[in-house]
């Protein structure tokens, strides 16, 4: 290697040498300049002390930096195939900029996935197909304490915030949900006037930080949320228990990307980090969050409330299944959040290794809900990495009543898939407040785009569903969704899982759920039953008083600064639980 850069240096020296002399006394002189100017380079790199590679290899080092600064370009655009590029591999983006722009999206040659590939799924075609529906197919949202039901459409845009999308990103979703009739969810971030501008059904969404419905302490203030959740544009209301990206951790919109806007919004000072903290000071417990619905139905005039979370441990899910049998309370809807959900930008660590893919999750909730007897007074929404007809019409059948969408809106609205969400440097200006940058994203054509790219993909959806013989989701079934598991061998959902018949649980749990059922307890979340075998551990650490903030480093920062030793006490602030809030006196 270091023999090729040698003669790579000194051929392109001879080159310079040859252009030099063609332009006579001059052209020496520029050549000169040149090499007193990379000999200062190299000189510095020699005494430099923060890059190895730069004190071995003074000025050929840095082709390093080049490199590694170019690597997602060479990768996107020159080595990754059609259908291994993540998180969205090409054929997907493809398909969802070609409907975004009313393109064909067709693709010639058959298909270049390996269907003898253990995990692959196909749907089952009808030897009877039946004529498409003629009107989109719409999904009634409320149970039997719901006043204002509405209906929802198959497929809708998923939680973003203003904040962690540009003002010109959330318009130009807001008017293509208002031209197609479906939702956009607002994200925990608050209720935006950008939200409310072209009239769109929106779900608001509550976070753990409660922004643009909090107090100066940032807990719930019920009745500013009372005076908001009024607005005729909010058609229903979403408490977001966690998110698939990073469940159990909270967020942080970095203090850089914090306009006045932003902070008028949420209810939060300019200046600082926005921490939402990664549980509720609300609600503890699942009866807690059930009585939290009633408060918000009640608060909003009997609108549709539900929660969004990534299913963690099973326990917890039957623990809301019993609070909601004791207490008479259901949610309208719960929206299960897939671990593969990627708006949030997330610690590595949590976005490969915590919570439940969105196929598990999805189904063992809806599983849950028929064991308990409850599933028909809640509708089950799915979000997660869903951006196609076909991932639709899977979610359908594996429980859900229907879908939000997130990075497929995002890409709709110009996303490119440069993963830079959270460093306000988005190249095409969806995710940044950097004014420069948003303006490139035109609100008028962007919104027809996202339109385009709901209206056709909702309609590619029904046509699956008639080309397998069913003319609504509800005559879906679960032998009609079929996977390889193993090179001679596939199976129907129906038969790949335990499926409870409804009030099982009540009656007589078994097949693995009796465990988990008698563990489960409204008064608390978590698995407490001891463990049939030991295992002592080390006692909890005691906390660590005087722990700090750590300083936010941007990536990059590190080959522009000094890198300083991080506080020994350096606290994760967005993984704190919120503090619980005091009932007032009196």
């Amino acid at each position: 290697m270091v023999r090729f850069l040698i003669i790579a240096l000194l051929s392109l020296l001879g080159f310079l040498t040859i252009v030099a002399a063609s332009f006579g006394r001059d052209g020496w002189w520029a050549i000169a300049a040149l090499a007193l100017l990379l000999l200062g380079l190299g000189i510095h790199d020699v005494i430099q002390t923060k890059h190895a590679i730069l004190r071995n290899f003074p000025v050929l080092g840095r082709m390093r930096f080049l490199f590694e600064s170019i690597r997602p370009e060479i990768q996107q655009y020159f080595i990754e195939r059609n259908t291994d590029g993540r998180p969205f591999d090409r054929d997907t983006r493809s398909l969802i900029y070609a409907r975004a722009k009313g393109a064909d999206s067709h693709k010639a040659f058959g298909t270049e996935r390996d269907v003898n590939e253990v995990g692959y799924e196909f749907l089952l075609h009808s030897t009877a197909p039946v004529p498409v529906s003629g009107e989109q197919h719409r999904v009634r949202i409320g149970g039997p304490d719901c006043t204002q039901p509405y209906d929802m459409s198959l497929m809708n845009v998923s939680s973003m915030s203003f904040g962690a999308l540009s003002k010109n990103a959330v318009l130009a979703m807001n008017k293509g949900a208002a031209m197609g009739g479906f939702v956009q969810e607002t994200g925990e971030g608050g209720l935006a006037p950008y939200h409310l501008e072209y009239g769109a059904d929106l779900f608001w969404e509550i976070g753990s930080g409660y922004f643009g419905c909090r107090n100066a302490d940032g807990n719930f203030d019920p009745v500013v949320f009372a005076q908001k959740a009024a607005n005729e544009h909010v058609k229903g209301i979403t408490i977001k228990l966690s998110q698939g990206a990073k469940p159990g951790l909270g967020g942080v919109l970095p203090a850089a990307k914090i306009t006045p806007e932003i902070a008028a919004t949420r209810g939060v000072p300019m200046g600082v980090d926005c921490i939402s903290p990664a549980s509720h000071s609300a609600f503890g417990t699942p009866r807690e969050l059930m009585e939290f619905v009633a408060q918000l139905r009640e608060l909003s005039g009997g609108k549709p409330i539900g929660y969004k979370f990534c299913v963690g441990s099973r326990t917890d899910v039957l623990a809301m299944c019993k609070a909601m049998i004791e207490t008479g309370i259901t949610p309208d809807f719960i929206t299960i959040d897939g671990s593969e959900g990627g708006t949030g930008a997330a610690p590595l660590e949590y976005e490969d290794h915590v919570g439940t893919p969105l196929t598990e999750g999805l189904m063992l909730v809806h599983n849950a809900l028929v064991g308990a007897g409850l599933r028909g007074r809640i509708r089950l929404g799915a979000a997660g990495k869903i951006a196609t007809g076909s991932d639709v019409v899977k979610r359908l059948i594996q429980g859900a009543d229907f879908t939000f969408s997130a990075r497929a809106m995002m890409m709709a609205t110009g996303c490119i898939q440069a993963q830079k969400c959270h460093t306000n440097r988005c190249p095409v200006g969806v995710a940044t407040q950097d004014p420069r940058l948003m303006r490139a994203l035109d609100v008028t054509d962007k919104g027809n785009r996202v339109y385009n790219y709901h209206k056709l993909t909702v309609q590619e959806a029904a046509q699956l569903m008639a080309s397998m013989g069913v003319g609504a989701p509800g005559q879906l079934n679960l032998r009609m969704l079929r996977r390889r598991i193993d090179q001679f061998t596939t199976r129907s959902y129906a038969g790949l899982h335990n499926w409870l018949a409804p009030g099982e649980l009540l009656e007589n749990p078994q097949r693995g759920w009796a465990m988990d059922w008698e563990e489960a307890d409204s008064g608390t979340f978590g698995e407490h039953v001891p463990l049939l075998w030991s295992n002592d551990r080390e006692p909890a650490p005691a906390a660590v008083a005087g722990t700090v903030p750590p300083q936010r480093v941007e990536p990059k920062d590190s080959t522009h600064h000094i890198v300083a030793p991080v506080h020994p006490n350096a606290e994760r602030p967005e993984g704190r639980p919120a503090p619980k809030a005091t009932p007032k006196s009196g």
